[in-house]
């Protein structure tokens, strides 16, 4: 998940080079919201893990 937030983060940068303002913010708010999930489960997976192992 993080490959695809860091694809449309490149998305959003080609895009705004280009001069495709709509696009690249649109690929912007996509990559925000990969990221924050990816940042969701990585720190559920992390917790879920420390509790299994105190077990």
């Amino acid at each position: 998940m993080l490959r695809w937030a860091l694809a449309f983060f490149v998305v959003a940068l080609v895009a705004a080079i280009f001069g495709f303002l709509g696009i690249a913010v649109a690929a912007a708010g996509i990559a925000r919201i990969l990221f924050f999930i990816f940042l969701v489960l990585f720190l559920v997976s992390l917790v879920s893990g420390l509790v299994r192992r105190a077990d």
